[in-house]
């Protein structure tokens, strides 16, 4: 009895169990493996457009704000309206290219597209959509290709190799693309070609490096409107060792270019040598301090009586630094990407004298119809507005040929292919590259000047 008592009473003084609510079992998720972040693969939509949205954002009017929401509710009329409003308060190409789109309308049309470095460099987008939408607004004026219009899709790559793939193999997917126009850079032209490679045309407007010594296994689908770097260089390694008789030069490049840009100076040196003159000294603008004189005397003092110019597209002020610096001691020589308004603008009495190889010149092509076209869209325009408009031309040609990727391939590559654009007859040679020479302009003082700077790219005849 007593034992019973103990035992009531000891569980009587323990404190009160508290249950607990069992919480509910979470439902499992999915085991997603993280993407990397990369604003390449999640915004590709975003950086390509047929008229839908504004990718050149300097020059948006509230027309042309208008006129791509009303494109991408598909109100096409509307569009044609507020585009047309748009263009006539600014000079624009990217407007003049989705009002041609507007007017096609959901009408079947061939599909082009233009790769142009906005992020990278928007002067320079901007000169090559200007080539591209005067083609456009021309053969579409004319009844189209063989009756039907042409539709060019702006493409934003920024000039970035692994932008510019992630967008190639979209192109390369998409079957009612027939070709490509671009690339701005020799390296990014290189990376894409890779992905194009006997698959989509792509015609190369700014690539002077022959792509087939760089990719040996590139196939018959690449092409270069502008002439090869080794005819450019030997043109201008004759005239400073011949014309100006100078014996020594120094190079200055930028090694930060990546590859091509050692191919370059290579083809640069070689083209002087072969020419009987020598090339003393080097100079890297990627390694140079802003600014460094010593560059202009230690090329003086190595004996050098003339300088090449080669900078990196995106970084020419480089060789403002050195021209300014230079104070005129040496002669000045540049590369095809120093013509370009900048080097009048910002260069002026610095590279007054400077030679320059060119792929265009107003001049060297006095009664072709572009040049009066062009100043009646865009005013002043410069080489590279000519090389797409020809890169677009060469693909009319071929199409009025051939509708297909292949049938357009197997037209640009006929031995018998000619088209006509703005540097003249276009043709390819069998490895893909343009057929023709290069032109040398020279940077004089004017009064009044085209530029509207005081010097202007005089064509040395």
């Amino acid at each position: 009895m007593t034992g019973l008592i103990f035992l009531l009473l000891n569980e009587l003084t323990k404190p009160p169990i508290v249950i607990k609510p069992t919480p509910p079992t979470p439902t499992p998720t999915p085991d997603i493996s993280p993407i990397s972040p990369s604003p390449i693969s999640l915004n590709l939509q975003a950086r390509m457009s047929l008229g839908e949205r504004i990718l050149v954002t300097k020059n948006t009017t509230l027309d042309k704000e208008a006129g791509v929401k009303a494109f991408a509710s598909g109100d096409f009329i509307t569009a044609v309206k507020k585009f047309q409003s748009s263009l006539k308060k600014k000079n624009d190409p990217e407007a003049l290219i989705y009002k041609n789109n507007a007017q096609i309308g959901k009408s079947k049309a061939f599909k082009i597209v233009i790769s142009v470095p906005i992020g990278g460099n928007v002067d320079i987008a901007e000169e090559m959509l200007r080539g591209v939408a005067q083609a456009q607004d021309e053969v579409n004026r004319s009844n189209g290709i063989n009756g039907q219009p042409l539709q060019i899709l702006i493409a934003n790559d920024d000039a970035v190799i692994e932008i510019a793939q992630d967008l190639a193999a979209e192109f390369v997917k998409d079957s009612s693309i027939l070709a490509i126009i671009g690339h701005s850079r020799n390296e990014v032209s290189v990376q894409a070609a890779k992905i194009y490679k006997d698959k989509l045309v792509m015609v190369s407007t700014n690539n002077t490096v022959q792509l087939s010594q760089q990719l040996p296994e590139i196939g018959k689908y690449i092409f270069r409107i502008v002439p090869n770097q080794g005819v450019e260089s030997d043109v201008l390694a004759n005239y400073i060792v011949t014309t100006a008789q100078l014996k020594t030069i120094t190079i200055c490049a930028d090694s930060t270019a990546s590859i091509t840009s050692d191919t370059t100076k290579k083809t640069y040196a070689e083209s002087i040598t072969n020419a009987r003159g020598q090339v003393i000294t080097n100079c890297d603008f990627g390694n140079l301090k802003i600014p460094d004189p010593t560059v202009v005397s230690q090329a003086i003092s190595a004996g050098a009586e003339g300088l090449l110019l080669i900078p990196k597209l995106n970084k020419i002020n480089r060789a403002f630094e050195v021209a300014e610096a230079n104070k005129g001691n040496l002669a000045l020589f540049g590369h095809p990407t120093l013509y370009t308004f900048r080097t009048l603008q910002q260069g002026k009495g610095n590279v007054r004298g400077m030679v320059l190889t060119a792929f265009w010149h107003p001049d060297a092509f006095p009664n072709n119809p572009f040049s009066e076209n062009a100043n009646r869209l865009w005013g002043r325009v410069n080489w590279q507005t000519a090389a797409s408009y020809d890169a677009l031309q060469a693909i009319i040609t071929g199409l009025r040929k051939h509708d297909t990727r292949e049938g357009l391939q197997q037209a640009l590559s006929d031995p018998n292919f000619v088209a006509s654009g703005a540097t003249g007859t276009i043709k390819f040679k069998p490895d893909g590259d343009r057929e023709g020479k290069s032109l040398l302009v020279k940077i004089e003082p004017k009064n009044p000047s085209k530029s509207g700077t005081g010097y202007d790219f005089v064509l040395l005849r």
